[in-house]
């Protein structure tokens, strides 16, 4: 059977479909993005066209089939400390103010590879007591698939490679034999970090407040105005004074909420 194509009909009801439903927003030039993410799945449900795929995620009664579109769309490579600036950062901070209890969001967690680096650093400043011991970390993202991967805990070691070989040997098991090549992250690091499922164009409620965010390289998937109201959104559930921080090569997002700029892709919520 043939690839099926996209044309512009689809394409258009594809995008109108996932801003209307999660706000992400794909302009033209993503257009082989989401026929390169979306043709094997089509192509493996024996689908003839992405109409009649279209026809399947649009009918509500999909057996879950729209969930595993978002997952397909949404997913991108992340690794352990992307960004170390903002971990030395942060490091600063919490080195300076010596907070006795501590709450941190990974407001697109992806995989967990944000998550856990934040855990391996809280981890290490506790030790050292220059946090309390009462910290936590919590990861969202949309999609179920890297959820549940999240929770596992395991990873390509080759996404490790920044970690250094101290933080390898406390937080840290290597696989052997047929899982040679992966790493696990030590139940004591599990342990503190969870994870759930979040839209983050829909109303947050009861989940912060939170003393860190973390809303890095997720924005990219939304327009000027789903943006903005994100952010704001995600700025409601923290604490005044506390820290926020986006990927540097998204810039300032415009929002309604008061922010002083650290460094690049680096705030404190005024208050």
């Amino acid at each position: 059977m043939p690839a099926p194509q996209l044309d512009d009909h689809a394409f258009s009801r594809i995008s109108a479909l996932m801003h209307a439903t999660v706000g992400l927003a794909f302009a033209d030039s993503k257009r082989p993005l989401v026929s390169s993410r979306l043709t094997p799945r089509i192509q493996r449900l024996g689908l003839g066209s992405f109409h009649d795929y279209l026809a399947l995620i649009e009918g509500g009664g999909d057996g879950g089939e729209f969930q595993v579109a978002v997952d397909l769309l949404t997913t991108n490579e992340t690794y352990f400390f992307r960004e170390p600036a903002h971990y030395d950062l942060l490091e600063r901070e919490l080195s300076r103010q010596r907070p006795a209890h501590l709450a941190v969001w990974s407001a697109a967690s992806s995989f967990g590879d944000e998550a856990y680096s934040t855990a391996m650093l809280l981890a290490d400043l506790a030790q050292q007591g220059r946090i309390g011991g009462d910290w936590s970390v919590l990861g969202t993202d949309i999609s179920d698939r890297v959820l549940s991967s999240a929770a596992q805990g395991i990873f390509p070691a080759e996404r490790l490679r920044d970690v250094s070989p101290e933080r390898l040997k406390r937080y840290c098991l290597r696989g052997e034999g047929e899982s040679e090549g992966l790493v696990q992250m030590q139940g004591k690091l599990r342990q503190r970090v969870q994870f759930g499922q979040l839209n983050l164009c829909a109303p947050i409620d009861n989940l912060g407040p939170f003393d860190v965010i973390f809303l890095r390289n997720v924005l990219i998937y939304f327009d000027a105005p789903t943006k903005s109201a994100v952010v704001d959104r995600v700025l409601g559930q923290l604490r005044p004074g506390g820290l926020f921080f986006l990927g540097t090569a998204e810039g300032r997002v415009p929002c309604d909420t008061a922010l002083d700029v650290l460094a690049p892709g680096a705030f404190r919520k005024r208050g």
